[in-house]
Parts: C-alpha cells; structure tokens; sequence
C-alpha cells in the first residue's frame, strides 16, 4: 500500500478473499492487498460472482503504511474507486509505530501519527516530486528537512467547544475525523507546546463557567511566544527568529513551530542573496519577517502589504532591532509593485502567501516586474506548482524545491521554491 497525498493508503482488492460482487452494497468488510511500489496510486481487480473481471479497483483506506495488508470495512464507492475505513491489520509494515496520542483516528488534527518519523518525511518527500513530475521538475525535489521536535512543537493552537447542554460537560478540543460539526474532546494535545497543554484546564474551566446554554459552539486561540501564553487574540506578543525580536498580535499569522523556523528562514535568506540581486522585495510581509532577516544581505529590503496594520507592525520590529535599510510600504493589490523604485534586473522578491497561492492579478504583476529571483514560500503544495507552473511559461526556471516539516504527524508540509529567470533568446540579426 502507498499513500496518497492525503495520507491515505491506496491498495487494492485482494483476490486470496474471495469473489466480490460488483453490484454489492457498502459496508461490508474485505481484505485488501497493499505493496510498496512507489506509485502514488494503486489499482487491481476484483472478480464478480459470475467470475466474469471487474474493472480495476482502488481502494482508499486511512491510518495504514506502505506494504501493508489490510482488512478494510468499504463505505462509499466512486469514480475514482473506494473509500474504506480500517477493521485490522493483517500485515505490518516496519514503519508504523505506536501512536503518541489515543485519540489519534478520532481527532481530526493528525494523520500521520502511525508512521514512523522517516517515513513521514519520504512521504512529503514524494509528495512534492509527484505533484511536480508533470512540470518536469520532480528531481528539482530535495529530501524533506525534518523538524528538531516531532511533538510539542506547535506553538498556535484554535480549539473549538460544542453547543453547551445542561448538565454535559463542555467538549473543547478538534473537529472529529470526518466530521464538520462534531468536536472530539482533548484535554491534552502532543502537538502543542507545553505551555499551551498547561494554559488548557483554565481555559476549559472559563468557557464552562461563563458559555451561555443553547449558545453556538466558538473557537478560541492560544499562542505561546517567548513572551509566554496567551489566549487573547489581540494581546500583542513576542517571539525571538534568530536575532531578531518580533513583536506581533497574536491573531496574525505566524509560522507555529518555532524550533524548525529559523532553518526554514536562513535558507529562504540565503536563496534570495544568492542569485546576485542588491534589492529585496518581501510581497506578503506580515510582521517582517523575510524581509528583516535578510536586510543585511541587501543594499535595501522592501516589505509590501496590503494591510496598514501589518505595515505598522514591521516598521516597528525594523526600528526594534535597528535595521534602517529596512523599508515596509503599504500597496493596493493593484498595484503591488509600484511602490518598489526599482527595477526587476536588481531585485529579488520574497513570495509567502496564504493557502490559497498567489492569484492571477498578482502573478501577472510580478512577472510584469520581472525579478531577478523569486522564493516562494508555500504551505500548500497543488497551488504551489499551479503558481510554478505559470512562472515557468513566463520564461522562469526553478532551481530547487526544499520542504520543510514544519507539521510533523500531519500531512502538511511548507516548501520553498527557488526560482531564476531566464535569459531572453537571442535574435538574429
């Protein structure tokens, strides 16, 4: 069995099992054969009553690992197959282990948690090269770099409660697993730092004492920085990334997990200085991260936001750890690269947009602009290559695609991609 890029395995339906109706109902359990061929999917044959074939069957079942057998209860068919939940392993494979968590398959925060740590960082590993194969960049891919901390790394967690019932305890926890409503109650998170762990019983204690019956369920945030834990989303807080010091509200985005993060910013700082560029443009400055860290690097740093409060917050972290090349401006989405004063020969920009990726207005912006270097930086590997692959038409070729495990136990991983444009072809004359 492979895994997908969901975490799920991918196997197919064994024939030592017996003969499977191809009209039978959902529900019922089977044995599926599983292997370790790499491929990102898998399929087989199973045989009707009639003993006549059936068409290829893939079958998709959670919480399993390469090479394995299984025995697997199908709930749904498709055209892309089946959707099974796990009854037993029949064989095991060498990489799974124990998990760390009991809720682990209930809660819907991990999926990974039954594999061994290698194994998780091939799987992302591989991720990244399928997805970028059709773009024929997968030996652009290198080996996914692992986190110091498998678990207690997660330093922002937002746990949700249920509707309060008379009489019932309050849930607060993570959505059940395959739920959209349902909350799995977790009094403790082996993602989550300590501090966060210990801030949890006070916080389950105030929503208890202070959530009004029938009332909706709500989210709550809990961060810890180096200036400690909080649960106020608008409490300002400060965390230290190499040397600098960043001061930022705790609702905004930051990377959770502290103890991988300064690895993943020297090497975007050194990817942005290394292709010869004297200009930095940071185009999703945040608080000013990318952009502070490499000012040294540069003969200026320009963070770009959209958000005035954002721009605040960065011009204030450059004054706080005296960084005067260090320039943060605020742009309309238009208009991103207007405020710049320099030209793309010179310039290499710093991409870290949301999940969502970069849309097509700023994309043709940027490569209006034509930098010299781009890094992007993403948290979701489809729109990553989607974005990749319009930068490429556009005359870039990338260089490197670097994961992080900046999520370990889940299937989400950050990756960094290094791009250079392209000389123009020559004419002839």
């Amino acid at each position: 069995m492979d895994l997908d890029h969901d975490g799920n395995g991918i196997g197919t339906l064994a024939q030592a099992a017996g003969h499977t109706d191809a009209n039978e109902s959902t529900n019922k359990d089977t044995d599926t054969d599983t292997h370790g061929s790499g491929d990102t999917g898998a399929s087989g044959s199973a045989n009707t009553d009639a003993g006549e074939p059936e068409p290829p069957v893939s079958v998709r079942v959670p919480f399993t690992a390469p090479g394995e057998q299984v025995r697997a209860r199908i709930w749904r068919r498709d055209i892309d197959g089946a959707a099974a939940d796990l009854v037993d392993v029949l064989f095991r494979s060498p990489d799974r282990v124990t998990p760390a968590c009991p809720l682990f398959g209930t809660c819907g925060g991990c999926q990974l948690q039954h594999l061994s740590y290698g194994r998780q960082l091939d799987w992302k590993t591989k991720v990244l090269r399928d997805l970028a194969a059709p773009l024929g960049c997968a030996d652009h891919v290198a080996p996914c770099v692992g986190s110091p901390r498998h678990f207690g790394y997660r330093s922002k967690i937002t746990p949700h409660h249920d509707r309060p019932r008379p009489g019932q305890p309050v849930s607060l926890g993570f959505l059940k697993m395959g739920r959209r409503h349902e909350v799995v109650d977790v009094e403790r998170c082996p993602l989550a730092t300590d501090g966060i762990n210990a801030a949890l019983p006070a916080l389950r204690a105030r929503i208890a004492a202070s959530a009004p019956l029938g009332r909706l369920g709500a989210s709550f945030l809990i961060r810890e920085a180096a200036s400690g834990v909080t649960t106020d989303p608008d409490a300002r807080v400060t965390e230290h990334v190499g040397g600098l010091k960043l001061e930022f509200f705790a609702r905004e985005f930051f990377q959770n997990n502290p103890f991988l993060l300064p690895a993943l910013v020297q090497f975007v700082v050194d990817a942005a200085a290394g292709g010869g560029a004297s200009v930095l443009v940071d185009a999703y400055a945040g608080s000013g991260l990318f952009a502070l860290a490499a000012a040294s690097r540069f003969t200026e740093a320009i963070g770009v936001e959209i958000s005035p409060g954002a721009v605040r917050a960065a011009r204030d972290n450059a004054a706080r750890n005296d960084i005067a090349n260090a320039r943060f401006v605020a742009a309309d989405a238009t208009r991103i690269f207007a405020v710049v004063g320099s030209s793309g020969d010179s310039t290499a920009v710093i991409l870290d947009p949301p999940r969502k990726g970069c849309g097509d207005e700023f994309l043709a912006q940027l490569i209006a602009f034509g930098p010299k270097t781009i890094v992007y930086v993403s948290c979701n590997p489809e729109t990553l290559v989607r974005d990749v692959a319009v930068l490429m038409k556009a005359g870039y070729s990338p260089t490197i695609l670097q994961p992080f495990d900046m999520f370990p136990q889940t299937r989400h991983v950050e990756c960094v991609t290094v791009m250079a444009r392209q000389p123009a072809p020559a004419t002839g004359a």
